[in-house]
């Protein structure tokens, strides 16, 4: 047969798979393409011509066809790697499964013109659809921009950017508040936070969730504030300013994970035993948070569950298949590690 040939994919056209599903060329094509307009039965039926004859369209083709371009892009401006690298590969792994290619847009969100730098990227690319991240999903512009368009997009951020048509929203400022807690009931009562970026949506979610926590305890908390920028200098700055104290905290949040990575080596160089004389958390669980010792503990964010979640929303968009849930909550939970512990209490597992 010429699918065991292997080289067959190479010469089979689709009119070859047309002719011996006896279906017509367009209803191919809308199996290649997902179409919500083929019942079950026929697609399953193309779908078996396709695997026996080896058949694989090129890309170019199925953009001829269709008038889409193939392409996906994500829009970010986040120097972090450890999040953004696992966000990109799970983006990267749905378009792969549905033959879509990723672009990645890096823009800068203190940019005034970054709306304007988005739209005319969509229209340079002629990409189908822009999965935009966090810091730059909370312009409001930018998706007002990508609508007028026509062009469909989805946003991650955490909180609900309306001019989206769709929206994943990750819960951080009740995470926040949870991790609050978990200080607290370890006995701590002398507490920092290392804020970040207070431009950011995400560091005001995070610091409002964890420092309502701590008033709506009623326990008498001695809070110290510092600001970061999520990155690590910011972090070691601040670490140092902390250590530093006479009275200095039992517990440090850093609210990112990157933050909390110097606030360990700050306390190791400082000669403090963690989390004995000192507990220390983070924000993200990326993969550096149990990468250090002692491994940290941190607010989950189930980064690539969403950033795969919104590549098939993003796609049921470009397909013209509207997601059933335009606006999704994402709950994020506490890691506990080894970084934190009772006061006194060396080797605590909690």
């Amino acid at each position: 047969m010429i699918g065991k040939h292997p080289a067959a994919s190479l010469s089979v056209t689709i009119d070859d798979v047309a002719r011996a599903a006896g279906v017509s060329i367009r209803t191919v094509s809308r199996v290649l393409n997902d179409s919500p307009k083929v019942g079950g039965a026929t697609r399953e039926a193309v779908q078996a011509i396709i695997r026996e004859l080896g058949y694989s369209p090129s890309a170019r083709a199925r953009a001829l066809a269709t008038g889409r371009s193939n392409l996906i892009a994500v829009v970010q401006d986040d120097p972090n790697a450890h999040v953004i690298g696992v966000m990109q590969r799970g983006i990267a792994n749905v378009c792969a499964r549905h033959g879509f290619e990723l672009v990645v847009h890096p823009v800068r969100f203190s940019d005034p013109d970054v709306a304007q730098n988005v739209e005319r990227f969509a229209q340079r690319s002629r990409v189908d659809g822009l999965i935009v991240l966090p810091p730059a999903s909370e312009i409001d512009a930018i998706p007002q921009r990508l609508t007028a368009m026509g062009v469909p997009s989805i946003g991650i951020a955490s909180i609900d950017v309306t001019a989206y048509p769709c929206m994943l929203i990750s819960d951080e400022r009740s995470a926040a508040a949870e991790l609050g807690r978990h200080l607290l009931q370890l006995g701590h009562r002398r507490i920092a936070i290392i804020e970040g970026p207070p431009r950011f949506q995400s560091a005001q979610q995070r610091k409002a969730g964890f420092l309502e926590a701590l008033a709506a305890s009623g326990a008498p908390v001695e809070l110290e504030r510092r600001e970061g920028d999520y990155g690590f200098e910011s972090g070691m700055t601040a670490a140092a300013s902390l250590l530093g104290m006479k009275a200095r905290p039992t517990a440090i949040f850093a609210c990112n994970d990157i933050m909390a990575a110097a606030v360990v080596k700050a306390a190791r160089e400082a000669g403090l035993d963690m989390p004995s004389q000192l507990s220390v958390a983070g924000f993200d669980d990326s993969d550096l948070a149990s990468m250090i010792s002692p491994a940290l503990t941190t607010i989950r964010r189930p980064l690539s569950e969403m950033a795969e979640t919104a590549t098939e929303r993003l796609l049921a968009m470009i397909n013209d298949r509207p997601p059933e849930l335009r606006r999704q909550a994402v709950p994020l939970s506490v890691v506990r590690r080894q970084s934190t512990a009772a006061i006194g209490v060396g080797d605590a597992r909690t």
